[in-house]
């Protein structure tokens, strides 16, 4: 696989690849954010194509999971949305909370698409773009940038990693893998561990 290094990004086969994701530390603290990032923005999260097909065919196993607001938001606006700009991405309740969102007797967001997924009512986890973050992945035709997105509401993340030493990359690991393969993940382990040393 290719690989180049430059400035505070390098290249690894057709991805161009941030620094910041094997030097920062993140893990998500949900005692301390409750999911805010499912709630706060003023978007859904984005989905790929395929991904607005797999929604579609699995939202009667994921209905029974969701709140009664979901439902409606979801029923009213379809299982995706497709912004001005063409960009395709969940609906939203009341232009808030994503629609997939349930919450816990805590209080703390989780994801609908997810609950269902573990409860084995589907074998789809979750969209690639909440199963990644805080890593934000744009493609385009030759290659695919992969991006540490830093959101202030995330801080007792960042303090959270940094006291356990686990950088983005190896937070996001089973997600990267989705998302590149196991051979990508290997190479951008040992690209980590050159630049460590």
């Amino acid at each position: 696989m290719k690989e180049c290094i430059f400035g505070t990004m390098f290249q690894l086969g057709k991805t161009i690849v941030s620094e910041d994701i094997l030097e920062k530390e993140f893990v998500c603290n949900l005692t301390a954010c409750k999911g805010a990032c499912c709630i706060e923005g003023e978007a859904g999260a984005p989905v790929t194509p395929s991904e607005v097909e797999i929604l579609k065919d699995i939202y009667p196993k994921v209905k029974p999971f969701l709140r009664k607001e979901g439902i409606e938001a979801i029923e009213a606006q379809g299982t995706h949305i497709t912004t001005p700009l063409g960009e395709l991405e969940t609906p939203l309740v009341n232009g808030k909370e994503c629609a997939y969102v349930t919450f816990t007797p805590e209080g703390i967001a989780s994801c609908g698409i997810e609950d269902a997924y573990n409860a084995g009512a589907v074998d789809f986890r979750k969209p690639i773009s909440c199963h990644l973050y805080p890593v934000r992945v744009n493609d385009y035709s030759e290659f695919a940038a992969v991006n540490y997105h830093k959101w202030p509401i995330c801080n007792d993340a960042c303090v959270l990693g940094k006291e356990l030493g686990v950088p983005v990359y190896k937070f996001v690991k089973d997600a990267l893998i989705r998302k590149f393969g196991e051979h990508w993940y290997a190479e951008l382990e040992k690209i980590a561990d050159r630049l460590e040393n």
